[in-house]
């Protein structure tokens, strides 16, 4: 190890070096508490100053993090909130968790990264490790942050140090959380690798080292494509067997009693989240530039992407033979967020749903526990309340239709007196109640 490195390596075995984290999301937000409950000095960065401001008082606006761990850490202990990007300076361990989204081609939008690379550079200096954790294509650790910083004058595993370490949050997941799930981890250079590695393994319980961050890179979009496209193959089994008159859910139950060879997936009405509805494009996009195609990744995106028109195709079908015309018709969607029992609501295909109906000429209504208010986003502006999640509330509508599976939604109470249900999450009872499987 080089002598810089020796210094930050005894900062980090000390617990006295201070790390900061750049983007205060479902991500950056846990890295910060975990760090800080460590024993680390932390601050945390974000151009939001509502974010900022909120975490300086103590609370949070991240549902399944709770206020108490917030107040704990951001007003009695050595975690600090800031829009003031200068402090970058102040940190031995800069820790990089901004978003990755697609452009409107779906290519990849690395304007955070590169904006936040611009940032860091101007303040870096000898003795800093940089990680980026943005899931991002292979070769932009070395791309976009690397090459913008030796521009100072500094040498990589020497004077500074860089890596990639692929964030592998899974937000409301009661068994897996920060601390517990493996960190794999690609250093530029072995100097490098050896602070990154330190860094995390002061903090979560396994590390997993890689020779090189294109490697970590990829492995983090491998997880999700593996997903993405399993979820499009029983996606096309529900449409198939539906016109077959054949359970998809039963023969998931069936198939997932084998032991070995085969791991459940189940249909849905679309992909949400941050990760698998985005993630995968960013290696079709790299692998064009080699002159290979991603057939597998982009037929996954497909059929996924399909999905939503499948379900209101469904729904407007069910509305129109229990003797009323969608147009006209008042319809109940169930969950805003992405995945039961979180406020996430990115990319949720609940809002192209809401969407479609009111393109059918359907007045349309969300019921949400954890969304009260349809927030504003990168595509959708519905302008929508939440309305109570009572069985009183979903017998007004003519069809209620399932799209989050919250477990408030699985209350067979609540379906007493639904005239229809379009249910795309098989929660809703068989009995009862006259449901169309989606």
């Amino acid at each position: 190890m080089t002598d810089v490195s020796t210094d930050l390596a005894a900062k980090i075995a000390g617990r006295t070096a201070r790390v900061g984290v750049i983007g205060l999301g479902y991500v950056g937000l846990p890295l910060v508490l975990l760090f800080e409950e460590a024993g680390f000095p932390v601050v945390g960065f974000d151009v939001d100053a509502a974010k900022t401001e909120a975490l300086t008082r103590g609370e949070s606006y991240i549902r399944h993090i709770g206020a108490a761990r917030i107040g704990k850490a951001f007003t009695a202990g050595a975690a600090v909130a800031t829009t003031d990007f200068a402090r970058l300076a102040e940190c031995d361990a800069i820790i990089v968790c901004v978003p990755t989204p697609l452009g409107p081609h779906r290519e990849p939008d690395l304007k955070y990264v590169r904006i936040t690379a611009e940032t860091i550079a101007r303040h870096l200096r000898p003795g800093q490790l940089v990680v980026l954790e943005s899931t991002t294509y292979p070769g932009t650790t070395r791309e976009e942050l690397l090459t913008r910083f030796v521009e100072k004058g500094l040498v990589c595993g020497t004077d500074f140090f860089l890596a990639f370490s692929p964030e592998r949050e899974d937000p409301g997941n009661e068994r897996y959380n920060t601390k517990n799930i493996p960190k794999v981890v690609g250093g530029i250079d072995a100097p490098s690798q050896q602070v990154a590695t330190a860094l995390y393994g002061a903090v979560i319980d396994q590390v997993v080292p890689v020779s090189s961050p294109e490697v970590a890179e990829s492995a983090k979009l491998l997880e999700n494509i593996f997903r993405a496209v399993n979820i499009a193959l029983v996606n096309e089994m529900k449409t198939v067997f539906e016109r077959m008159n054949i359970d998809v859910w039963e023969v998931i139950e069936a198939a997932k009693t084998k032991p070995f060879g085969f791991m459940p997936f189940y249909p849905g009405p679309g992909l949400g989240g941050h990760c698998i509805p985005l993630d995968p494009f960013y290696l079709t996009w790299k692998a064009a530039e080699y002159g290979t195609w991603a057939r597998f990744i982009e037929l996954a995106g497909e059929i996924n992407t399909s999905m939503p028109r499948y379900v209101i195709d469904r729904t407007v079908d069910a509305v129109n033979r229990s003797g009323k015309s969608i147009v006209g018709a008042h319809v109940l969607v169930l969950g805003l967020s992405y995945k039961p029992d979180i406020d996430d609501d990115r990319e949720s295909p609940s809002f192209e749903l809401i969407e479609l109906l009111q393109e059918r000429g359907a007045v349309v209504a969300y019921c949400d526990p954890y969304v009260p208010f349809a927030r504003k986003g990168r595509k959708h502006d519905l302008g929508l309340a939440s309305v109570e999640c009572s069985a009183e509330e979903f017998g007004k509508y003519d069809a209620v239709l399932v799209s989050t599976p919250h477990s408030q939604f699985k209350d067979p109470a609540l379906y007493a007196n639904v005239k229809l249900a379009i249910d795309t999450r098989n929660i809703v009872p068989r009995d009862g109640v006259n449901v169309v499987r989606a």
